[in-house]
């Protein structure tokens, strides 16, 4: 049995337009990300996909995303399930600032290494407060992609991997980092070479799944032409 699986980062947020580090804060879409949520929609839609489960974090940007997503597919019926584990990377304490007062502040090749590296941690946060979305224990004060890929993968084990096995086709909307972190699970990329994978916002990922979980090549979809 055959299932489809579709990655999707998030459309533009506010931080993504003032080249701020986000991480863990909730902030908004740009209307150009709501519109890129709108094209990726449009885009799914001329595939004729049809979605069994879609999973995004616990951050707006990504939910938003999603519901749009689901807007113009006329698929808002389709279960969503939303995970802390799909939260992007937390930046500890670089996060609010911009980043080329962060590469004035800390240099540039320490923040290159922070973005980018598999294993670098960020500056961490003197602490983190529990609050009723992040229960004690929950938010970390920072966090390596390593570190990340390591509370993303058990949702990934228990929620998502068994439905693509049993051939339900899963949409995933979540974040630059997890994203990247998952695909590193799924392709087998080097710690090294990760380094070079992006991933930009509004662009649809596609994998063709089997029911022993093998990944077919990595698609990104775009606009069919019109005949």
């Amino acid at each position: 049995m055959v299932a489809q699986l579709v990655l999707v980062r998030h459309g533009e947020s506010t931080a993504n337009r003032d080249n701020e580090f986000t991480g863990w804060t909730d902030v908004p879409l740009t209307p150009k990300g709501q519109q890129q949520a709108r094209q990726v929609g449009q885009i799914l839609a001329q595939y004729q996909l049809q979605f069994d489960d879609v999973h995004t974090s616990y951050l707006q940007r990504a939910i938003v995303t999603g519901n749009i997503i689901l807007d113009e597919m006329n698929q808002a019926w389709v279960p969503m399930h939303k995970t802390w584990r799909l939260n992007e990377r937390h930046y500890g304490a670089l996060r609010g600032l911009n980043k080329d007062a962060a590469r004035q502040k800390y240099g540039v090749e320490a923040v290159a290494l922070w973005r980018r590296s598999y294993t670098a941690v960020p500056p961490l946060l003197a602490e983190t407060k529990p609050t009723h979305r992040y229960p004690l224990g929950i938010e970390p004060r920072g966090e390596s992609l390593a570190m990340a890929s390591d509370r993303l993968l058990p949702y990934w084990h228990q929620v998502v991997a068994p439905a693509l096995r049993a051939g339900r086709h899963q949409l995933i909307v979540a974040h630059g980092s997890t994203l990247r972190a998952l695909i590193k699970y799924l392709e087998q990329i080097s710690d090294e070479a990760i380094d070079g994978l992006e991933i930009a916002n509004g662009d649809p990922i596609f994998y063709q799944v089997d029911a022993q979980l093998h990944y077919g090549q990595r698609q990104y979809l775009t606009h069919k032409p019109a005949r």
